[in-house]
């Protein structure tokens, strides 16, 4: 069980619970977040190159966040972070899908001077065909074990 940066390793996989969203949750962020017809309105989105009503990215990566916090990728440790990197919008999220994500650790950098570390875990959420729908790699900021 991770606890601390210590107990990290490169290689290290976390897996999400599942989050199924609803057309009316995408209407409701994008008018409050994202106000634009290919988020708002079923006709208007048909005719963009999203061809049909998708979740604003924005959302997307909120629920990913949400995901995120839900695998404990640092156990009961928050998930701070520093920036993100690679982000990238793969696929729309439509309504009824169903995401779930999926994470590595790929960099692990120990602080010379603080009791922390920085973790790198490259996450990719999926649908429920398995088609990846989005990806971020977090510079996260994780509390090293005491001495």
């Amino acid at each position: 069980m991770v606890e601390w940066f210590d107990d990290l390793k490169i290689g290290m996989r976390f897996k999400s619970e599942s989050k199924t969203v609803s057309k009316e949750e995408i209407l409701r962020f994008a008018g409050e977040f994202d106000p634009q017809p290919f988020h708002l309105d079923d006709e208007a989105a048909k005719h963009t190159i999203l061809n049909g009503l998708a979740a604003s990215g924005w959302h997307t990566a909120a629920i990913a966040m949400r995901l995120a916090i839900s695998a404990k990728p640092f156990g009961a440790h928050p998930l701070f972070g520093a920036g993100v990197d690679e982000l990238r919008w793969m696929l729309p999220v439509r309504p009824g899908d169903t995401i779930h994500l999926e994470g590595e650790v790929v960099d692990l950098v120990p602080s010379r001077s603080k009791p922390i570390g920085v973790a790198r875990v490259k996450w990719t959420a999926y649908n429920q065909n398995g088609e990846a729908v989005y990806t971020f790699n977090p510079i996260a900021i994780v509390p090293r074990r005491p001495a």
